[in-house]
């Protein structure tokens, strides 16, 4: 659309079904490949892109042609159906209901990279579940704790 002008970051965290460490450091590698490539053709542009064998994050340029939510069913959709597919993991994959979304300005932008491409050495420290409550406050965003992503099992 002419005169339409935008600069939107959008943080993602999806987590695997049942918090199960399903993704294996093997093909890691391939299954972010293959997230990129859905933004990509979405016309988003991803920033940074990482995780741990039960969640990740990415932060992408959003572009408004399309809701964030049906990006983000197509992501999960997609992706599960190429791990399936794939047989990269002897159990059927599938992302938890849901996921988490936040925006940050383009100053935040470095922070935000390097709290993501540094996901395995601040997990270490940091169990997923307590950091992204307090990521949930911290942003003032309101939440039910019963809808939050579960424990693992």
């Amino acid at each position: 659309m002419a005169n339409t002008y935008t600069q939107i970051h959008i943080q993602a965290v999806v987590a695997t079904k049942f918090r199960k460490a399903q993704i294996d450091p093997i093909w890691e590698k391939r299954l972010y490949e293959y997230l990129i490539g859905i933004f990509h053709a979405c016309q988003h542009k991803v920033l940074a892109i990482n995780g741990m064998p039960d969640h990740l994050h990415v932060l992408f340029g959003f572009r408004p042609t399309q809701s964030l939510s049906d990006l983000m069913q197509q992501v999960k959709a997609s992706s599960s159906k190429w791990i399936n597919e794939e047989r990269l993991t002897p159990f059927k994959f599938a992302w938890q209901e849901g996921y988490g979304a936040f925006s940050y300005t383009k100053s935040d932008v470095p922070k935000v990279i390097r709290y993501i491409e540094n996901q395995k050495v601040h997990h270490e420290r940091k169990p997923f579940l307590p950091e992204y409550r307090r990521m949930l406050e911290n942003l003032e965003v309101d939440f039910e704790t019963k809808y939050i992503f579960k424990e693992p099992e």
